[in-house]
Order: C-alpha cells, then sequence, then structure tokens
C-alpha cells in the first residue's frame, strides 16, 4: 500500500536495505574501514526500524478504516473503538513523522547541554537557573536521563554557567533547537523598586560522540588538575580533591566535572565531554553545515535571541525564527518545549524560516 509515499515509501526503503547487504558481502575491505562499515550498519538499522513501524502503522490504519466502516452503520461499540483507533493512528503518526524530521547523523546521540548567564548580572544567573530547570524539566518528560555535571554559582542568586549531560534516544536531535540566545522580560524580584529588567542566557548543544567514532585523545596533550569540589555545607562538603578540571593543550579546550565524589569518574565524565567538543571541531572542518552551528553562538545580549520569554507586561514566549509561540510561559519554564523543538525541525527541513532572527518587540 503505497498510498502515503514519502516516510511511507517501504520499497524504497527495503531497496536501500539490500544495497547495504550487498556492499558488506562483496566488498572485502568492508570490515577494514571501520567508520564506513559502521555508519552503513547504523543507517541499515535505522531503515529496518522505520520499515517496522510503517507497516505497523499502516496495519493499524487498515483496522481504523474497518472500525469506521462499522460505525458508519450504526455500531456503536464500532465507534468507540474507532474513536480510539484514531487518536492512537494520530500519535504513532505524529512519532513517525519526528523520527522522519530527526535524520541527522548526530540527531539519535544523546547530547551535552552548556548553559552561560549573558548581560543581566544577578538577574542573568537567576535566569540561567531558571534555563537549567527548563532543559532538566523537559529530559524528565521525555524519559531522557539528565544530570548535572559541573556548575558556578552566581555571586547573588541562580548559577553563571551549567553544564547537563542528557542520555537518552534523539536527545541531541531534538535539543539542538535550543541553540542559542534565550531572552527574558520581567519585573525584577531582585529589584526593590519592581522595575523591568531584560536578561538573557546562552544555550549551545552538542552530541554525544559514539565509540565507534574514533576521536584520538592522547594523554601528553592533556593538563589534569584537580581540586576540592564545592558544596553546600556540612556532610555535602567533599574534603577530597575529586573535582577535574581538564585542558586539552592543542585546541585550549577546558572542561571540568565535579558532581561525583570519585575522582576517576570526574575524570571520565572530562574525557566525554572533551571528546565531544574535539567531534564538534572535526565536524566543523569537514561538514559546510558546521556554519549553522557557528552562526547558533550568537552574542550573549540584545538582537541575538533566538527566544523571548516576556512575563510583564504581558506573558508570551515567541521564537524569533519560527515564529511559534505560547501565551503560557509557566507551562513552557516547566518544560513543555517539544512544541518549539518541533516546529525548528520542521522549518530547518523545509530549508526556510518564517522569522529572521533578532528583536521580536519593542519592549527595550
Amino acid at each position: 500500500m503505497n498510498l502515503f509515499g514519502g516516510i511511507f515509501d517501504t520499497p524504497l526503503k527495503r531497496k536501500r536495505i539490500l544495497e547495504i547487504e550487498a556492499e558488506s558481502n562483496s566488498d572485502p575491505n568492508f570490515w577494514n574501514d571501520r567508520r564506513k562499515s559502521s555508519a552503513l550498519l547504523k543507517e541499515k538499522k535505522n531503515i529496518e526500524d522505520g520499515v517496522i513501524s510503517c507497516e505497523s502503522l499502516l496495519k493499524k490504519f487498515e483496522d481504523t478504516l474497518v472500525a469506521i466502516e462499522f460505525g458508519e452503520e450504526g455500531d456503536e461499540q464500532s465507534n468507540k473503538e474507532a474513536d480510539g483507533s484514531i487518536s492512537e493512528l494520530t500519535q504513532d503518526v505524529n512519532l513517525l513523522e519526528t523520527k522522519r524530521l530527526l535524520s541527522g547523523e548526530t540527531d539519535k546521540n544523546s547530547a551535552i547541554i552548556t548553559i552561560n548567564a549573558g548581560a543581566g548580572g544577578t538577574e542573568a544567573c537567576d535566569w540561567a537557573q531558571m534555563i537549567t530547570r527548563m532543559m532538566l524539566r523537559f529530559c524528565d518528560r521525555k524519559g531522557f536521563k539528565a544530570e548535572v555535571v559541573d556548575e558556578l554559582e552566581g555571586e547573588g542568586a541562580g548559577l553563571k554557567n551549567a553544564t547537563i549531560t542528557v542520555d537518552g534516544e534523539y536527545a541531541y536531535g531534538l535539543l539542538k533547537s535550543e541553540n542559542g540566545v534565550h531572552r527574558l522580560v520581567r519585573i525584577s524580584p531582585f529589584d526593590s523598586n519592581a522595575r523591568r529588567h531584560t536578561s538573557f542566557c546562552s544555550v549551545f548543544v552538542s552530541p554525544v560522540i559514539d565509540d565507534d567514532i574514533n576521536i584520538e585523545i592522547k594523554e601528553s596533550d592533556l593538563k589534569i588538575d584537580t581540586y576540592r569540589a564545592g558544596g553546600a555545607g556540612g556532610q555535602h562538603v567533599n574534603r577530597t580533591d575529586s573535582a577535574v578540571r581538564m585542558t586539552h593543550m592543542p585546541t585550549g579546550f577546558v572542561v571540568q566535572s565535579q558532581q561525583q565524589r570519585s575522582q576517576i569518574q570526574n575524570r571520565e565524565t572530562c574525557l566525554k565531554l572533551l571528546k565531544a567538543k574535539l567531534y564538534e571541531l572535526e565536524i566543523s572542518k569537514r561538514q559546510a553545515e558546521s556554519k549553522a552551528i557557528e552562526d547558533a553562538k550568537m552574542d550573549n545580549a540584545f538582537g541575538s535571541q533566538i527566544r523571548s520569554y516576556v512575563l510583564h507586561p504581558y506573558k508570551l514566549v515567541k521564537d524569533v525564527r519560527t515564529l511559534a509561540q505560547s501565551s503560557d510561559p509557566n507551562v513552557i519554564l516547566d518544560g513543555d518545549i517539544e512544541s518549539f523543538c518541533l516546529e525548528y525541525l520542521r522549518q530547518t527541513a523545509a530549508g526556510q524560516f518564517k522569522g529572521k532572527g533578532g528583536s521580536v518587540d519593542d519592549l527595550d
């Protein structure tokens, strides 16, 4: 049944599976090139999963048509079954469409989120903490395992920066929409005169690299420092030098981790963070689309935000790139950002954003 075409074109998908199998069986050097063979086998697995999903969905569609036909004949039970089938079918179609949009080389990978407070002092640090919570809540909603592996508290409140590791399928693909500067407009809780303040926070998301991708890190290229991790005081104070700061001398990349009690575990976390940074560097050298990644790292201040969260004088969250918006900032800040993520993916796939970035209103 080729009624839908596109993502439901299973004959084309099966043809590609056969091509990969033929290449793996006929090329004597196939298994010697680990990078190529690994990429092709991963592609084959993804296509096979897609074929299974499509066939299951088409079967549900046929069952739903039957239930609708019986319902039209006045069968009340069939009407109820049809309503339930349509609802389930809609969810499955949306899930399949999301997976279609998440077709990039690293979209299926876990992710690392780096959050930095921008212009605005204490206000910005508080905003960075709010964004950190939003990201953690989104991960919780999606069933991802998220952990704050490093953070630096602000002088008065909030966080100057934070690093979060997110373990889950398609974590990077969904979260890459959050790359850029997030802007908050509100009545400041830190201002005794109750004036309106604008704060900024930058978010950068990078993929966690699979072990089958060869990123070599030489021990001689590393400068490793240990220090005593900070804490809330009392029993939480770490009395040993378990925190690790790692500097990659050739690139100048610096990563650190203090979340674990064990220095060995913090060292492993640092290596994972560094590996991700080096992979991003390698990708930027080889792929033209790296320019899009760099463009996402805009100035952490006025005129460069990707999304504005206005809490006063009205309530609105608006994505400047896609023009997607919500009139309930509290729900968005509680982690319900999937609609923004998906609209970003749709417009990226279409090759054109409706918005152009920058300011969304004349408040300032």
